[in-house]
């Protein structure tokens, strides 16, 4: 079993910056995909961005050039830099790993960019 936590949600204003990270334990190997994903009210859930374990990135257009997905092997934490936040970046955030075909998903964490 994978497990994920994330923090570093919260309210920011319009323009401002959040970093939110997802430390990864258990069962976690060395090759392995982690990423960011969001759910606002009443739409599904949607890609943010991926990493692989060997740095390779990949951002939705939606928030190219404004976040950044980065990751840290030794400590097995992905992090998503937020900058120039908009009030449709709210939604809940949450972490993902894949690895051998399976997904795993952390709890979520509340982004509200609102003045």
């Amino acid at each position: 079993q994978v497990q994920l936590v994330e923090s570093g949600g919260g309210l920011v204003q319009p323009g401002g910056s959040l970093r939110l990270s997802c430390a990864a334990s258990g069962s976690t190997i060395r090759i392995n995909v982690m990423g960011w994903y969001r759910q606002a009210p009443g739409k599904e859930r949607e890609l943010v961005a991926v990493i692989t374990s060997g740095g390779r990135t990949n951002h939705a257009d939606s928030v190219k050039g404004r976040f950044t997905i980065s990751r840290d092997n030794a400590k097995n934490t992905v992090y998503l830099q937020m900058n120039s936040l908009k009030p449709e970046d709210t939604a809940v955030y949450y972490c993902s790993l894949s690895q051998l075909g399976y997904d795993y998903w952390g709890q979520g964490t509340q982004v509200t960019v609102s003045s």
